[in-house]
């Protein structure tokens, strides 16, 4: 997969200056933030809202954040969304060096699936782990890894192991217990005609045979010795 390029993002400086600064910000159409590490001060800015969401819609992991007239290359640490409407409502971002390789999560993606032997034979293919640890320069780090499927045979279980993940990129998880997908035989319905005739069945072998009648002794026959 072909390196990533960082993508430009226009902030500015900020002062904080508490909750109702903070939301008036975000009244005004401005996300707040905070830039930290490589060895400097942390330093609070804001960024147009739309320009962010287009930004982190690109391609890459790397940030070129223009700020206070300086260029910091950046990638987001952690971001703080609208629990209804999903909106970025802070976000921390971390400086890199770009000749220092770096930790990043990374989605996982099959391909192939609908071509997979089991998945023609009915099964259902999983994905089990959406995302893996990375270790590679910010501008190695891909959008995705992919991985393709389409040998995958009914009951197999692919592990991190058989993954390759592109040049340069390293996986940080347990290549031979991190299971990526399996390919499992389609699980079976009951319908309520099943249940209801299973139910019936149950019914009957359970249900006790009628007792016989006893027989009413013979007439003149009392059952007992005759009295004297």
């Amino acid at each position: 997969m072909a390196k990533t390029s960082a993508t430009k993002l226009e902030a500015r400086v900020r002062t904080p200056e508490g909750s109702r600064a903070t939301r008036r910000l975000r009244r005004e159409g401005r996300i707040p933030g905070v830039l930290y590490g490589g060895g400097e001060d942390p330093v609070p800015f804001d960024v147009d809202a739309r320009e962010l969401r287009i930004a982190l819609a690109a391609t890459g992991a790397v940030f070129d954040v223009q700020l206070d007239g300086q260029s910091a290359s950046a990638v987001v640490k952690h971001t703080d969304v609208h629990p209804v409407r999903g909106e970025t409502m802070h976000l921390d971002m971390l400086r890199v060096r770009l000749d220092v390789a770096i930790e990043a999560l990374v989605t996982l993606e099959l391909t192939g699936g609908d071509d997979a032997p089991g998945v023609r034979e009915g099964g259902i293919l999983e994905l089990v782990t959406h995302q893996v640890r990375i270790e590679a320069l910010p501008t190695d780090i891909p959008e995705s890894i992919v991985h393709d499927v389409s040998d995958m045979a009914m009951h197999e279980t692919v592990f991190l192991g058989a993954v390759q993940p592109p040049p340069g990129v390293k996986l940080l998880e347990d290549l031979e217990e991190t299971v990526v997908a399996t390919l499992s035989p389609p699980r079976v319905e009951v319908t309520d005609e099943d249940e209801i005739e299973t139910e019936t069945e149950r019914v009957g072998e359970g249900a006790a045979a009628p007792a016989a009648k006893a027989e009413a002794p013979a007439e003149g026959d009392s059952g007992g010795s005759d009295a004297e």
